[in-house]
This record gives C-alpha cells, structure tokens and sequence, in this order.
C-alpha cells in the first residue's frame, strides 16, 4: 500500500536528517583518516561492530556533551510531537518505587493505576519504552501519556521500567533490571493492587528486544508467570540478518544509511560484537523458543524492523508458542505516536488495549471495555 499522506512532509524532513548525518560521518572520517563508509563488502548481510570492549567517553567529553545534546533536543521533539500529533494521557493515580538490582544499578519504576480507588488486584504489564538504547524514558511526555490512557482505557496497571541507557551503562545492564523489576512485581503484588497470577510484558523498538529478552531469561532462571508478551516494532536480532531493506528503498532512503543506522545502534548497546548473538541482546537468535508466553506482534510495512518481526513470530510458532503478528499498512516504525491526527495510529492504540485487557480473562474476570 502507498505511504500514508500524512507521512509525506514527516519523510522528507527526515530524509534530510539521515542525509546530513551521513555527511558528517564522512566528513569526520576523512578528517580522522577513517573508511568514508565505515562498512565491510558484506555489511549487506550482517551488520558487524568492533570486537574489543568498549567504554563510555567520560563526563565533560566532546562525545558526552554531544549525547547529552541530542538527548534534550529528543525530548523537546517529543514533547512537540505529544501537543502538535499526540493525545495527552488522563490524569491516574500514580505510584514510583526503585527497585534495587543485584551487580547492576537499581531501576526506577512507575506504576500507572487504572483506578483512583481500587476495588481488588487488577493485571499488569510491565513495559519497555523504545528509543534505539539510548535515548527516551518513562518521563518522555508521549510514553507518559500512551502507559496513561492504556492503563485507564485497559483497565489494567502499566508498571513503567526507566532501564538505564547506553552507552553509559551496555547490555546486559537493561535485562538484568528488567528482570529484577519482574521479580520485583511478582514478589510485592499484594501490597501494589496487583494480582501475581495475571502479569504481562511489554516493549516497544528497543524495549520489545528487551520484554522479548527478558521472557527468555525468566523462562530459563525464574518461571514468573507470564501471560501475554506484547511486542511493537520489535528489534529481534541485533546482527542486522532480517532487517527487510525493501522497506526503507520505498521511502528513499539508501540501504547504506539504514545499515550505518543499526550498526550505531549496536555499537552503543553493546559491549562487544559477540554480544550481538547473545539470545538476551537478539532474542531471535535463542537456541529455543520453546516454553516462551504466547506474543502478539505489531508491525508496521514502511519499517526495516518488519522483518525482525516476522522472523521472530515464525520462530515462536516453529517452537509451538501460540503467537501473533499484523502488519499495518502504509504506515511508519512510530504510527502508535500520531493518535491525535492519524486514524491508523488510533487503530493500533485499539488493537493495544484489547491486548492488554485480554489479562482480565485469565481468572475469568470481565474485560472492560476501551475508551
């Protein structure tokens, strides 16, 4: 299907971003005396980073004061895409705990109660917000506001998890505080208004390769009961193998570019480049998939994720999980954002809430209905 109108202005402006980005990469390479690409003859089918450890520039450097820039233009991007595109959350009784974390460093939650009053224990999701690793947070004003109106609209309560970004903290630091903060949820229930028998994980882009991560590891180290996984636009493979380039050629923008793009992805988050073949860096690179919660799967056709998406429900279902994935059409990696202008985007924010509200089914409680 074409590419949605409204994605028409929104695709040249980032065109040019990518463009100039590029450019500069170049232009810092040939200063350094660097490859101008930066690519091997095979970085078509699988994106490599470096293999020696690599730690973060130390704070006051040139590279911290530029990522610590970039962050705040990100958010105040984010906020204008939540006032101009979004729809703003509902007030909801809100509750932040930290959650400490064995050798790593302890994890803010946020939990987003669907009732000022509680009658009893309601489901919960505990979620992951996107933002490639290393950039957004449950304080961004367009996470703020989807965990918002999907706890009211569900009925449920979203247990926000601000994991720690790279490069300042790399993988596994983000699994391992997710999974004290599932940990976490299940063993405090009772006293959260939760109910430890209806519990579900969910991600977007960076944190969909995070919830997906982390039912793995609770499968092989702890057996929480997870329900339901629900995945947007999820990153699966951190070696760039099912990334479908088709996608991004249908918008304009080089293959070269969208492959720089991911390999930065990964030489931020990881440490190492064997890391990117680690089953909790690129969940879909476990040796099994077997005993994994049944997953839904968001994705989205003007995407290069896409791939990622398809590749990961095929290997749940070849290992008997009972899992889900629809495409939406003519639409980009971040329809969900666009609500407030977007019918699709409206659509997917729906198709959430009746994922999320499927938990009230599981002790034969009624579903309430979205708003």
């Amino acid at each position: 299907m074409p590419l949605d109108p409204f994605f028409a202005e929104r695709l040249r402006v980032h065109r040019r971003y990518l463009i100039r980005q590029r450019i500069d990469a170049f232009r810092r390479r040939m200063t350094t005396g660097g490859s101008p690409l930066g690519w091997s003859r095979s970085a078509a089918a699988e994106v490599t980073v470096t293999s020696e450890p690599r730690l973060p520039q130390p704070a006051g450097s040139a590279h911290s004061r530029a990522r610590a820039k970039h962050r705040r233009a990100a958010l105040a991007w984010d906020r204008n895409e939540l006032k101009t595109v979004g729809t703003a959350g509902p007030d909801v009784r809100i509750t932040e705990h930290d959650v400490p974390v064995e050798g790593y460093p302890s994890v803010r939650v946020r939990i987003y109660h669907p009732d000022p009053e509680p009658a009893g224990p309601v489901p919960a999701w505990l979620t992951f917000f996107g933002g490639a690793f290393r950039i957004g947070g449950i304080d961004y004003p367009t996470t703020d506001a989807a965990n918002r109106r999907r706890a009211v609209d569900a009925g449920v309560a979203m247990v926000a998890v601000d994991y720690a970004l790279a490069p300042e903290h790399r993988f596994p630091t983000q699994i391992e505080q997710a999974h004290a903060a599932l940990i976490w949820l299940h063993d405090n229930a009772a006293q959260l208004g939760i109910d430890p028998e209806r519990l579900g994980v969910a991600g977007t882009s960076a944190g969909a390769s995070i919830a997906a991560a982390l039912t793995i590891a609770n499968r092989d180290r702890t057996q929480v009961p997870i329900r339901l996984v629900l995945l947007e636009v999820p990153v699966a493979d951190l070696t760039g193998r099912h990334l479908d380039l088709r996608a991004t050629r249908a918008l304009g923008i080089p293959s070269v570019i969208a492959l720089r793009e991911l390999r930065s992805v990964a030489r931020t988050y990881l440490a190492r480049a064997s890391d990117a073949k680690n089953p909790l860096a690129s969940p879909l690179r476990a040796g099994s998939h077997a005993g994994l919660p049944e997953a839904v799967i968001l994705i989205a056709e003007y995407d290069p994720l896409r791939g990622d998406g398809i590749a990961y429900a095929a290997k749940l279902r070849a290992a008997g999980v009972a899992a889900s994935a629809v495409q939406y059409l003519g639409v980009t990696h971040d329809t969900a954002i666009f609500t407030g202008v977007l019918p699709a985007a409206r659509r997917w924010h729906s198709d959430v809430v009746a994922t999320l509200a499927r938990l009230h089914d599981v002790s034969g409680a009624a579903p309430r209905s979205g708003s």
